[in-house]
């Protein structure tokens, strides 16, 4: 990429950026669902046409939403390394999304606002239904397992309900930091969480 795409690029995620700043900051000063996309335009200093470039409706903006992570997720799961777990490779894609975050410098308040907003969390919920498909398409071939294979998508799927769960948790733990909640969250995974089950445990349900 030459100088000026490089320009180019930089200059969209400055204008997403200001765009995802100005939703979240309308949305805590006025209530979600109060504010409109022509506002969320003028704060950023941008017409409303640019900002449907940018999000398809004022509930993406609020929440942050990059298509990028997705992109760089997907780049992730091909890319991972022969012998590193599937787990890992998700452990590795939500660090970096989690780092987006921190750097946005509004994580907490972010997490919060979509918690108690059920238009957001249905919206994020939404999102992440989307996102967790094509990851799990991506991973599926990356394990050379056929399409609708169980494994990968539990393993995705697992990864974004610890994320969800986490958010949730840190609204009543707010003393521990959401990377060490993440931490903690992927080593229940690795270890199976309910470690005691088992064909036994299988025969007494029938």
């Amino acid at each position: 990429m030459g100088q000026q795409g490089g320009l180019r690029e930089r200059k969209k995620r400055e204008t997403r950026a200001a765009l995802a700043d100005a939703a979240l900051r309308l949305a805590l000063e006025k209530g979600p669902d109060q504010v409109t996309v022509e506002e969320i335009a003028e704060a950023a200093d941008v017409s409303v046409r640019t900002f449907f470039n940018y999000f398809p409706h004022k509930e993406y903006a609020i929440l942050g939403r990059n298509p990028e992570q997705v992109d760089r997720a997907l780049e992730r799961v091909r890319a991972a390394p022969p012998t590193e777990s599937p787990l890992t490779t998700m452990w590795v894609i939500v660090q970096d999304v989690l780092r987006d975050f921190e750097e946005d410098g509004e994580m907490t308040r972010r997490g919060e606002l979509i918690m108690s907003t059920p238009t957001l969390l249905y919206q994020l919920l939404h999102a992440s239904i989307e996102d967790e498909q094509v990851l799990t398409a991506a991973l599926t071939e990356r394990m050379g397992e056929p399409p609708g294979s169980l494994r990968p998508a539990l393993i995705v799927n697992a990864a974004g309900t610890a994320c969800r769960m986490v958010m949730e948790l840190h609204k009543t733990v707010p003393d521990r930091p959401v990377s060490e909640l993440l931490t903690e969250a992927f080593q229940l995974l690795a270890q199976g969480i309910d470690t005691a089950f088992g064909p036994d445990d299988q025969k007494g349900q029938a």
